[in-house]
């Protein structure tokens, strides 16, 4: 199972950094790589079990269930349901976690899925780079950092 993991420190306190990124439908304000982006049903975008439908600039299309969230400990955990990537069983976390030597957030962005052997390096590297990391620099650019 092939696995992905991406980490940086934000300079903003991780109560500034998670109210950016909280809300499930919120990734057009602050991923790059994101379009546009709808919760179906007309749920709450922080109810689990919500699925958001978004499009990418691009013009791909995902799905993506919310499987948890927590206030308390700054985290969502959600899974792709259907998109372009060659990949099934795709679960992701991202999470804050203050840094105390300066007010500062560590984030770190993981995810583990299925897909066939001569595609996993791709994929690993494709998410690593262009969504997770460039989720954080897009984030670092807005705190000014």
């Amino acid at each position: 199972m092939p696995r992905v993991f991406v980490s940086t420190v934000i300079d903003a306190p991780p109560a500034r950094v998670w109210e950016r990124i909280r809300d499930f439908n919120a990734l057009p304000r602050w991923h790059p790589r994101i379009r546009e982006s709808r919760i179906e049903n007309g749920e709450p975008s922080d109810k689990v079990g919500c699925v958001r439908d978004f499009t990418l600039q691009n013009g791909d299309r995902l799905r993506e269930k919310l499987l948890g969230l927590s206030d308390y400990d700054m985290f969502c955990t959600y899974a792709i349901l259907e998109g372009p990537m060659p990949l099934t069983d795709y679960v992701a976390t991202l999470r804050l976690t203050p840094v105390t030597d300066g007010d500062r957030t560590f984030a770190e962005w993981s995810a583990e899925f299925e897909c066939a052997d001569e595609v996993a390096d791709d994929l690993v590297g494709g998410i690593g780079t262009n969504v997770f990391q460039g989720g954080f620099d897009a984030l670092k650019r807005h705190f000014g950092g």
